[in-house]
């Protein structure tokens, strides 16, 4: 199992700071969703945590600095789902969900029996099995998000960052993308998500960081960080904050005046 540490975590995007002074710590076992307005540095925060970005403090995977990191090594520990993936190859679904399996593959080498059972499986999960013959460019938005999600869980990694897996999926799909990765983290992985929606991410997530200006503003479970004067102070807007059993849920009432 995979263990991620942040210790003052800063990146700088050209002049400006996008991320500042993060420091939190990441288990197996853990759903966490990243959540924040548009710009926040959330994104960021996620890639830096794979070294994707130039950044200064300290990220640690299993107490190893991630930027000295083999990126082979680094890739089967942590499958990586960005957002908005443009696809230019017009790859099978069945290859470009394959294509999850590299990190296992030596040089040359060939995709084998133990690697063609993960792209099943992770077709499978993913709800994708009756695409596998299609062309991935020729796909719809949805259709396309669902087959990239597969070729994340193809990895087959003891931890998962996702950055707004639910992006063009419709509700049921959405559903289905948060109750697979609950289950992941159910089964004792490490899963990131950033998301958008507040009652998905408290209905779903154990813990939310919220993120604000580059900076973590808060960091609890759902019903602890999602308040009213929270929302308003992050977002602008005026909620209203609702227990719905086992999670609560956000209603937006406006922008805050």
């Amino acid at each position: 199992m995979v263990t991620i540490a942040l210790g003052n975590l800063g990146v700088a995007l050209g002049r400006r700071s996008v991320v500042k002074e993060a420091s939190a710590t990441f288990a197996p076992g853990t759903l966490t969703g990243i959540v924040g307005p548009n710009g926040a540095g959330k994104s960021t925060l996620a890639r830096a945590m794979l070294a994707l970005v130039p950044a200064t403090g300290a990220v640690h995977i299993d107490g190893i600095d991630a930027a000295a990191m083999p990126r082979a090594d680094l890739a089967r520990r942590i499958a990586y789902l960005p957002q908005g993936q443009t696809l230019h190859w017009p790859l099978t679904v069945e290859r470009l969900v394959g294509l999850g399996r590299l990190p296992h593959l030596a040089p040359m080498s060939r995709i084998g029996e133990i690697d063609t059972a993960a792209i099943e499986r992770a077709m499978a999960r993913a709800d994708i099995l009756p695409l596998r013959h299609r062309i991935a460019t020729e796909l719809s938005g949805g259709e396309r998000a669902r087959v990239l999600f597969a070729r994340a869980l193809a990895v087959e990694a003891p931890a998962l960052i996702a950055d707004e897996p639910l992006a063009s999926l419709d509700p049921g799909h959405q559903i289905d993308a948060m109750d697979l990765l609950r289950t992941e983290a159910g089964a004792g992985r490490l899963v990131i998500a950033v998301l958008h929606d507040l009652t998905m991410a408290a209905r779903y997530c154990d813990r939310l960081l919220i993120v604000d200006g580059g900076r973590i503003v808060a960091d609890g479970t759902p019903r602890d960080v999602l308040t009213p004067a929270l929302l308003r102070a992050v977002y602008g807007i005026d909620a209203r904050v609702e227990s719905n059993g086992d999670w609560p849920t956000v209603t937006t009432l406006g922008r805050a005046r």
